[in-house]
């Protein structure tokens, strides 16, 4: 069926949605679409996961969607929520409801459920996800969600103060709206946000952490540095005493804040915007450690000595309080602590930054030494003119990277020409750490350039060390 009417979405119901749909008004009930499927088709951007909301109880819902013969199953009972499996493909159906208060700022103390899908919408955060679509009476839209679709803005339903104070994490997700969709925020909802950053610190690090890795994996994180900090330093309060940091260098222009958030829009133009997570936590969290290694000297310029070091170790910390994988705060914390390491053009420097690398983060030391590069290039653009010069260089070092990956570049052990049962029989010494120290200074002599990967010579020097 197609959605041609002025005021419908761009894109058709699949099939298993309509069944849905069907099975629940065949048995007497109202269901409509509702959430990001209808804001996505909106946008013309392809959507995703179907949910549908009911006037039928959950267990009215269960009961007649499993008489037309479609799996159900109890996910959210308490919410009024369960999930139709068709052809594989689940389908969320939650009963119109309304919501009491929020002593703890994130979850409501009691569900009311009604029999009008308007009252259902009423209680959703923002305009655009506060839209429902039927395949016959095409949308239902009583908060201007879209026309604030085509304006480009995040605004609240009803009053933002109020939603704000319901469910404190949707300040973090106004942020998340605007930085995946490139949308501004409404300035009423925006001053309700401000004002309202702070029920941020009664809510799971967990969920805070969610919320900011859908931030910055927007690619504008640096954009919500400057126009939604409140949030983001409530999200992670150490990223407020950049604010407005003086950094008293003749190499800077900006304060740490606003260098900050200018690498982190760098480093999306050097790489397409497609840079890595590792890459944006570490734009993120570069400098954070500059307002603690603050010194002056006695002509009154600022240092910041040991700031990498001291960085990495925050970048860690807060990673991990906020819940996120080891497989992204290992290389963040790596590439913090290295964003000021000199990498030249030389195949012994180049090697020499892929073993860090590779010691850090077993099989990432090519990937995370390109990363370093263009954190390095955006870091430089984004200091005065005359540093910015110190990019043209990080070109060279880019070029160096491919020719040394191009001849067959050794870092890892097991690209060496000999292996522990080669030290083991030269030597003969019994399976155990002296084997690896053995294998370590190996690979660093080659690394250095003190010996070629070569099996006779290499093993010589294993007959010398052993």
């Amino acid at each position: 069926m197609s959605l041609l009417a002025p005021e419908a979405p761009l894109y058709e119901l699949p099939d298993h949605a309509l069944r849905v749909i069907h099975a629940l008004e065949s048995a007497g009930f109202d269901a409509w679409v509702v959430g990001g499927w209808v804001r996505d088709a909106l946008r013309g951007v392809e959507p995703q996961d179907v949910d549908v909301t009911s006037s039928a109880p959950w267990q009215q819902a269960k009961s007649c969607l499993e008489a037309a013969g479609i799996a159900v199953r109890e996910t959210g009972t308490a919410h009024g929520t369960v999930t139709a499996v068709v052809d594989a493909r689940p389908i969320e159906v939650t009963t119109y409801r309304v919501e009491g208060s929020y002593s703890d700022h994130r979850h409501p103390d009691e569900v009311h459920f009604v029999t009008d899908v308007r009252d259902d919408l009423a209680r959703r955060d923002f305009t655009i996800n506060a839209m429902a679509f039927h395949p016959r009476r095409g949308l239902l839209d009583p908060f201007g969600g879209r026309a604030d679709l085509a304006r480009g803005v995040i605004r609240a339903v009803g009053d933002p103060r109020l939603r704000f104070e319901e469910d404190a994490l949707r300040v973090l997700r106004a942020v998340r709206f605007a930085c995946r969709l490139g949308f501004d925020i409404e300035p009423a909802t925006h001053a309700a946000l401000v004002a309202s950053a702070s029920g941020l610190d009664d809510i799971a690090q967990e969920r805070v952490g969610q919320e900011m890795e859908g931030i910055v994996s927007s690619g504008r994180v640096g954009w919500a540095l400057l126009n939604a900090g409140e949030p983001l330093f409530h999200a992670i309060p150490e990223l407020r005493a950049m604010r407005g940091f003086d950094q008293r260098s003749p190499y800077h222009s900006y304060d740490v804040l606003e260098h900050t958030a200018c690498v982190c829009k760098a480093v999306e133009e050097f790489t397409g915007g497609l840079a890595s997570d590792e890459l944006r936590w570490a734009a993120l969290l570069h400098d954070v450690a500059k307002p603690l290694c603050f010194t002056l000297d006695q002509e009154g310029r600022g240092h910041f000595y040991g700031h990498p070091q001291q960085g990495a170790k925050m970048a860690e910390r807060i990673m991990r309080r906020l819940s996120l994988p080891n497989s992204l705060v290992l290389p963040v914390r790596t590439l913090v602590r290295l964003h000021d390491h000199m990498v030249m053009a030389s195949g012994r420097s180049i090697r020499r930054t892929l073993l860090k690398f590779e010691k850090a983060c077993p099989g990432r030391a090519r990937e995370l030494c390109f990363a370093l590069i263009d954190l390095k290039r955006a870091d430089a653009v984004s200091k005065t003119p005359a540093a910015a010069r110190y990019a043209v260089e990080v070109d060279q070092v880019t070029m160096a990277l491919r020719r040394e990956l191009a001849s067959g570049a050794v870092w890892k052990l097991r690209d060496l020409t000999v292996s522990g049962a080669d030290v083991m029989a030269e030597t003969g010494i019994a399976p155990g750490p002296g084997v690896g120290i053995i294998l370590d200074g190996l690979l660093s002599s080659v690394v250095n350039g003190d010996l070629p990967n070569e099996r006779e010579q290499l093993l010589a020097a294993i007959r010398l060390r052993g």
